[in-house]
């Protein structure tokens, strides 16, 4: 899990979380919902939810970036990239059947 406070968010958000959940942040920064609108942080977490696999983050993106200056989107860029990396990696678990040698 990774501490998510720098975007605004209280909680820790696990990397493996749905796609939706990072949409849903996309949604609350894009709107100001909980403050002053952070299309910096919208884009961030659109991108995120679209690399996911969310088909309306990617859309979200482009419509926000339309109303950002090309430093900002780097800005979002560079934070969605450093937020994946600081998630730990998680190796999907594969069971090994234990096979006992014949007596």
């Amino acid at each position: 899990m990774a501490d998510c406070e720098s975007a605004g968010v209280e909680a820790p958000i696990p990397a493996n979380a749905s796609c939706e959940t990072f949409y849903e942040l996309g949604l609350m920064h894009a709107s100001g919902r909980d403050g002053a609108a952070d299309l910096v942080s919208a884009h961030q977490w659109f991108n995120i939810a679209a690399m996911k696999g969310h088909a309306d983050a990617a859309r979200m993106r482009r419509e926000i970036a339309a109303e950002m200056t090309d430093t900002e989107i780097g800005q979002a860029q560079r934070a969605a990239r450093d937020w994946l990396r600081s998630q730990p990696v998680v190796e999907p678990k594969v069971e090994v059947p234990q096979y006992r040698a014949a007596a």
